[in-house]
């Protein structure tokens, strides 16, 4: 039997390109057609055009052993060449590379012959304390300059890097150090994180002492919070006592292009960690190419910022490699949206006068929540690109988002990819591409998406079912650390040949992809599947919600019922008197817009969602409240008090 996702909520607005911004746009139409033509010689040209190859590759794709494959498998490179030395050498060392945003308000910009600079220290001190090629380094830091020059000089030398969040515990920070057999760690004394320093090295300290391993050697510290640590003799080492005192001479070595770059275990993982590795040649042609096209980065002019934290994969691709491999002036900022004030990433756009802006669909409806009067007392103007990562982005978040900070006539590129997918997978080209709220809309040249049943039929034309992706990709992951087969198992196993996301997407009348969220999202109300991402985006539409949360809660009769969580905006808080009034006026909104089988059983008023530290909702904790159950582990939340306080106002 083939089962597919059923959708009901239509989108009709669209949005053609300025011909100013079509007129001036890196990509063009004919990127897609040179991939269609041959797709491995597209992928060639790509890798030679934006990286500098020390060996050149002969051998594009090698795919004779699926699921691994290799990429420019016979090329040589420096992935940290790539990123500074050779804009250097071009003549552009005095360029901005990092505008760097302390959130207490320090700041510093950092050029790319500083940065080169520095890396090349921390080269050198990686390898006085031991670390070379394929050794493990696991990286603890907050959002300061030396998280990037923590990456880059391990690239440089071809150790492999593990980086961990800042924000999560000892434990976690253990078994990541564990898993991958780090040797060393670098962490800071604390970090800024709403007005407060947190500390990172005490945290580290604790891991060390639950790790079972026992292979860390050293540690190093960054000078940042001031706050009072203790050094271990012989183990810790003050960075501006190692770094700052090391040689600025380093000479790079060329690696492999399948040589192993990084290691990121996946956010929220129970029991073992899952280390999803990334290697060199491939993974930085896809994140340079993507970023450059996606983007439209015109890098002697733009200033870009994408708010993620290095600690996440889009902090990997997308503030440290895309960017720098392409020779981009960014913006780091260290802190929260909300500190020292509401406007703070306003301020910081208009300060810098960023062009291009890179964030969540969680933080967009966080500011819709608070209203438009906020970021409308800052001069947005520089901006010129918008785009949305983490998860489906519904259509009135899209909307506020292209109208209040965009101000109504500049594109928002919505992009669909994920951990193991390394780059963009799924996205509008924005000179290119007419727009549609809420849609991811299009593989990106050279890339192969398709959606299928359950059963693994192919979903033709218009339908919904699951995402999947049908040839091998130059960023893709290249397996799971130490674990071949469960790399098999979780990715491989439900359609042989094709990748599975484990996602759900549909495919609308014009042949464009919308998102619909995880399969364990997808709910079974009375035989018909749907998606929580269109039952959110229907919520969401409505003048009183800001956010929006739904689960599928067991019930008798429908096997399964929608219930739904929803966060107020500010501006109609105090219109509403009575929160059942609000909720009923909810209730019949999502049934008149899809319909009557996905009117919500109950809608719930509440303050805030259970999101991790990345911005993704914990929908699973919801279904716990919605079930009666217990609530499960919190520990990877931002803040595990919001379980609590939703507990008791849904009781």
């Amino acid at each position: 039997m083939t089962v597919q996702i059923d959708h009901a909520l239509e989108e009709i607005r669209r949005f053609r390109p300025s011909p100013e911004f079509a007129a001036q746009a890196v990509a063009d139409k004919h990127l897609y057609e040179a991939a269609a033509a041959d797709r491995l010689g597209f992928w060639a040209d790509q890798a030679r055009e934006l990286l500098q190859w020390e060996k050149p590759f002969t051998s594009t794709l090698d795919w004779s052993n699926p699921p691994f494959a290799k990429w420019f498998d016979d090329g040589e490179l420096n992935v940290a060449v790539n990123c500074l030395d050779r804009h250097v050498a071009a003549g552009l060392g005095d360029r901005v590379a990092l505008h760097w945003e302390g959130e207490p308000g320090d700041s510093r910009d950092v050029t790319y012959a500083e940065l080169t600079d520095e890396v090349k220290r921390a080269a050198n001190v990686l390898t006085e304390l031991g670390i070379g090629e394929h050794d493990r380094v696991a990286i603890y830091l907050p959002m300061i300059p030396e998280a990037v020059v923590a990456m880059l000089a391990c690239a440089r030398i071809g150790a492999v890097h593990s980086v961990v969040f800042g924000g999560f515990s000892a434990d976690s920070l253990a078994s990541r150090i564990d898993d991958a057999e780090a040797s060393l760690v670098i962490t800071a004394d604390g970090g800024y994180r709403k007005g407060k320093v947190f500390p990172l090295k005490p945290v580290v300290d604790e891991a060390l002492q639950k790790s079972e391993g026992d292979t860390v050697r050293n540690v190093l510290v960054v000078r940042r919070g001031e706050n009072d640590v203790e050094l271990v003799d012989g183990r810790d080492h003050w960075w501006h006592d190692t770094v700052g005192q090391a040689s600025n001479e380093h000479e790079p070595k060329a690696f492999g292009a399948e040589h192993p770059l990084f290691i990121l275990y996946t956010s929220g993982t129970t029991g073992k960690p899952k280390g999803i590795l990334h290697t060199s040649g491939g993974y930085l042609t896809q994140a340079a190419f993507t970023h450059r096209n996606v983007f439209d980065l015109h890098p002697e002019r733009d200033v870009y910022w994408c708010t993620a934290d290095v600690g996440w994969i889009t902090g990997h691709s997308y503030v440290v490699y895309g960017p720098l491999a392409n020779g981009a002036t960014q913006v780091l900022y260290e802190g929260t949206p909300d500190t020292p004030h509401p406007g703070r990433w306003w301020e910081i756009v208009e300060k810098y006068g960023v062009t291009i802006l890179y964030t969540a669909p969680t933080a967009i409806r966080s500011f819709m929540k608070l209203g438009r009067q906020i970021p409308h007392e800052f001069n947005l103007r520089s901006l010129r690109l918008l785009g949305s990562v983490g998860e489906p982005i519904n259509p009135e978040a899209w909307i506020w988002y292209r109208h209040v900070i965009g101000g109504g006539s500049i594109p928002v590129v919505d992009t669909w990819w994920q951990t193991e997918t390394g780059a963009i997978m799924i996205s509008a080209l924005p000179g290119v591409t007419d727009l549609k709220p809420g849609s991811a809309q299009v593989a990106i040249p050279g890339v192969s998406v398709d959606i299928l049943s359950d059963d693994g039929e192919r979903v033709d034309g218009e339908g919904g079912g699951l995402l999947v992706i049908t040839e091998p990709w130059p960023s893709m992951l290249r397996g799971i650390w130490g674990d071949p087969e469960r790399f098999k198992e979780t990715y491989w196993e439900k359609f042989g040949d094709k990748y599975f996301a484990g996602d759900g997407a549909r495919r609308d009348e014009d042949g464009d992809i919308w998102l619909l969220g995880r399969v364990d999202d997808v709910m079974n109300v009375s035989g018909h599947r749907l998606s929580t991402a269109e039952i959110e985006s229907s919520l969401v539409a409505h003048p009183y919600t800001a956010e929006a949360a739904v689960v599928g809660a067991s019930d008798e009769t429908t096997g399964q019922a929608v219930v739904a969580f929803v966060i107020l905006k500010a501006s109609q808080v105090s219109h509403i008197d009575d929160p059942a009034i609000a909720s009923e006026e909810l209730r019949k909104h999502v049934a008149m817009q899809i319909g009557a089988i996905a009117r919500p059983r109950q809608v719930f008023i509440v303050n805030e969602l259970p999101k991790t530290r990345s911005g993704k909702i914990m929908r699973r904790l919801l279904r716990d409240l919605a079930e009666g159950r217990q609530v499960g582990d919190t520990t990877t939340l931002a803040d595990t008090s919001v379980m609590t306080a939703i507990t008791r106002q849904v009781q």
